[in-house]
């Protein structure tokens, strides 16, 4: 079941809440909005679901064109942050809820409830009440709940935003398994980009009612179509930089700028073919932390003295904090265990950082 959204635009009173969002899901695909509070991404779900309704534009589930459609006639499954679960009904009734509601025979019932506790491997916790459960458990009941009356599409709110870092990242894996084996088309709701990435096929960013970019999670990383998709995906380094001859200079330091992109996402080369090559502009150049290097003596083709501030292991990678004390700039940089050890690096110590790639995003008119 393909999902097609068309120029929907929708209002709450002066709040242009989505301004002519437009977008295709594949069947079969897992899709997550991605984006910050506000960025639309809700409402987005609760129209594609039919708990809102549009002020224009189209909904279409493959041919059928369900704008106006009930929710219950659309035949979803939505699954929310916190459960939703009826607290006086056991495991098995809450699963058997909505099947009952559409009055399924008694048999199938029972067939299709043990059928889903089996998938989810919690057909010991049947006759359980959704206080003896766990959080984790929680949200797979809930989600089996979605999936009982067989919808056509799962729509899914920023399902493990009340669990904690653990038991979220145990059920991002186990959501991404559980889709490849059910392959039903579904949407979901996150604004944490480590966890669109995990699970999603593919990735819809979103800002202030608009879509910035669409792509796979490779794509909308490797190539960020604008300013902001760069800055929400993850920490960044931002450097005010002077534009002369093509070339963005910070300081003594040229950043590697083999490509720029406008802000409608193309790219071009450093002339914008009327002979201006932005020479005294200033624009920001954006680098991500894995994208700068790090040593204790200077590179040849230019680095930055900076001051080690703080210093934090993470897992693979040590995270040094320093910064540029000439130009009171801060810097994140990533670096790997090995490399902390070769380097001996400490609190307060002097080193000098480079970038090994960076990003600049100016409008067409500026270059």
């Amino acid at each position: 079941m393909s999902i097609s959204v068309c120029n929907v635009e929708k209002w709450f009173g002066k709040f242009h809440a989505l301004q002519n969002v437009s977008l295709e899901v594949p069947t079969g695909c897992l899709l997550a909005l991605l984006g910050p509070s506000g960025s639309g991404k809700t409402t987005l779900l609760r129209i594609i679901a039919g708990l809102e309704t549009a002020d224009a534009g189209t909904i279409r589930y493959a041919d059928d064109d369900i704008t106006h459609a009930s929710a219950r006639e659309r035949n979803v499954g939505f699954v929310f942050q916190h459960y939703a679960l009826f607290r006086h009904m056991t495991v098995f009734e809450n699963v058997a809820f909505g099947l009952r509601v559409r009055k399924w025979p008694e048999a199938k019932i029972r067939e299709r409830v043990m059928e889903l506790l089996r998938l989810v491997r919690l057909e010991e916790l049947a006759q359980r009440y959704p206080s003896q459960l766990s959080g984790g458990q929680k949200q797979r009941i809930a989600l089996i709940r979605a999936l009982a009356a067989q919808p056509k599409v799962l729509l899914l709110d920023e399902p493990f935003g009340a669990l904690d870092a653990k038991v979220r990242m145990e059920l991002r894996h186990w959501l991404r398994r559980f889709h490849d084996e059910l392959h039903v088309t579904s949407i979901f709701v996150t604004h944490d980009q480590e966890e669109a990435f995990e699970v999603a096929d593919r990735v819809v960013v979103m800002n202030r009612g608009r879509i910035e970019q669409i792509g796979t999670p490779m794509e909308v990383f490797e190539h960020p179509a604008n300013a902001f998709v760069m800055d929400f995906l993850g920490n960044v380094n931002v450097f005010p930089v002077e534009m002369q001859d093509g070339r963005a200079l910070f300081g003594p330091l040229e950043m590697p700028l083999p490509r720029f992109h406008t802000s409608n996402g193309d790219s071009s080369s450093s002339s914008n073919g009327n002979g201006s090559n932005g020479n005294g502009s200033s624009t920001q150049v954006y680098v991500r932390p894995h994208e700068l290097a790090l040593g204790r003596t200077p590179e040849e083709g230019g680095s930055l003295p900076a001051r080690i501030i703080h210093i934090t292991p993470a897992g693979s990678l040590v995270k040094v904090r320093c910064v540029a004390e000439e130009f009171g700039l801060v810097m994140n940089v990533d670096i790997t265990l090995d490399q902390h050890r070769e380097l001996h690096l400490k609190q307060g110590d002097i080193v000098y950082v480079s970038p090994k790639r960076a990003r600049v995003f100016m409008p067409d008119y500026a270059i």
